[in-house]
Order: C-alpha cells, then structure tokens, then sequence
C-alpha cells in the first residue's frame, strides 16, 4: 500500500533535475530526472551507493539544468512532485522523463497513482531505468511506460545473480509491447561465458532487443574496491561474442561523465 501524507500519496526521493542522459538508447537526449531512494541491490561497481537508503531530505532544481538546488524533506507529497516537474518542463526543451535511482520499481505503489497524472501534465515520453530484476512491481505500472532500459546483472562483474527475474522482466516487456534495451556493464572481470547466457536470454524475447555493452567507470568506491575497464581488446572480443547471437550490441560509454554531468 502506497504511504500517504494528508491522503497524498508519498515518495522517498534523491533529486530531480534537467540533464542530458548519458547511456543507454537515449544517450544525448534532454531528459527530466526524478531519482528515486533506496536499492535492494549492492552491485560492486555502483555509483550511487548514497542511493541505497533514504535520505531525510532531497534535492530540487529551480531552474532547468542550472544546478541551482533547494533542499525539501522527504517523504514528498504526489502534488508537490508534480509541480517540481511542472516547472522544468519547459516548451520543447526535453525529449522525455526518466525514472531512476536507486531502484523507481521499489515505489511501484507511487508510481501507479503518479504516472497517469504526470503523463496528463506533460505529456513527455516516460522511461524507466531500472535493475529489471522487479517484474511483478513492473507488471502494476507497465501500461503507464513508453520505453524500458534494464540491466543484466553479471554476476562477475556486480556479484548480484537475478537471471530468473531479467528473463521474467524482459519478456513482460516485450509482451508488453514497451521499448525495452538492454544494459550490461562490463569490466575486466567479465566472465565471457555470462555474456553468452546475457545473449541467449535476450534473443528469447527477440534478438532485435538492442544491447548496449556499457564498460565500467573506474571509480573509486567506499563500499568496494574499484572495478577496472575492460581493455579494448576485450571490449572487441565480446562485441563480437554477442553479435554471433543479437543484431544490436552496441559499445557506448557513461558519457555524462565525460561531459561532468554527475
């Protein structure tokens, strides 16, 4: 049952915000971000560990992708959500809405009452990024998405293991009739035989899913030690693994970072 505050329904959050997305099928495009709190998973090469709980506060933009942030207690008010997002929705400045975190999947409850209403004030595409490891909380909220990037979690490289569950979610996806893609981080440790069952658990659904082969940014973690990138070599080697199967795997870095939009 969704938390509600003055029969509002209510959501721990970490930001929101105007920026350009860098990864995934939407790389480059404008988008609103609405970061939720709190993961249930703990994958080695995470670079929002400070999302893994929730916060007693969250971080607004006043003005579209100026970084000029207020502070607001959390939990927040459905309403006042929307009038944050409102408010950065300026005339054709963005391509679509993204839902992040964090894991948006773990407010599904939320997001039932809250996507037709933002859909209606917006009228802006809406994505989800997610661990795609949630499939009966997606099942609830589907109908409100118009695109879907997911992870596959390798164990190698996140030590989380979810294979049953992605296989669930994706084809909910594509039964669904959703635009899904696929993300899969790499790093040194990559064990090539998961990249495999990654391939054939795709091309089940259909091997037209785009695949995006994301290599690991080496950061230094306070919750782990580092995960290294891949070398090229590598990167080629499991492209080429992949396209034996998939029709589209594509490499593309975080590109975000490369810009400095952390």
């Amino acid at each position: 049952m969704t938390p509600k505050i003055a029969n509002q329904p209510v959501a721990r959050l970490m930001e929101v915000f105007s920026a350009i997305q860098g990864e995934g099928l939407n790389v480059g495009t404008r988008q609103i971000f609405i970061r939720f709190a709190i993961c249930d998973l703990r994958c080695h090469f995470c670079d929002s560990a400070h999302t893994w709980n929730a916060p007693k506060t969250c971080q607004v933009e006043q003005t579209p992708g100026q970084r000029d942030f207020s502070v607001w207690e959390n939990p927040v008010q459905m309403q006042t959500l929307l009038e944050w997002v409102e408010r950065q929705n300026q005339p054709g400045l963005h391509d679509s809405i993204s839902l992040t975190g964090g894991e948006p999947l773990l407010h599904a409850p939320f997001l039932a009452d809250f996507l037709p209403c933002l859909r209606d004030l917006t009228d802006l595409p809406i994505y989800l990024e997610t661990g795609g490891h949630r499939p009966e909380q997606l099942a609830t909220i589907i109908s409100y998405l118009d695109s879907v990037g997911m992870d596959v979690k390798l164990p190698s490289v996140s030590g989380e293991n979810h294979w049953q569950a992605h296989a669930k979610f994706l084809q909910l996806c594509h039964d669904s009739q959703v635009e899904v893609f696929i993300k899969l981080i790499i790093s040194s440790q990559t064990d090539p035989a998961e990249l495999q069952q990654a391939a054939e658990l795709v091309a089940a659904c259909s091997p037209s899913i785009p695949l995006f082969l994301q290599p690991v940014t080496p950061l230094q973690m306070p919750h782990n030690t580092p995960s290294l990138a891949p070398t090229p070599a590598q990167v080629l080697e499991w492209q080429a693994l992949m396209k034996r199967t998939l029709k589209q795997v594509r490499v593309v870095p975080q590109t975000h970072k490369m810009l400095n939009q952390l």
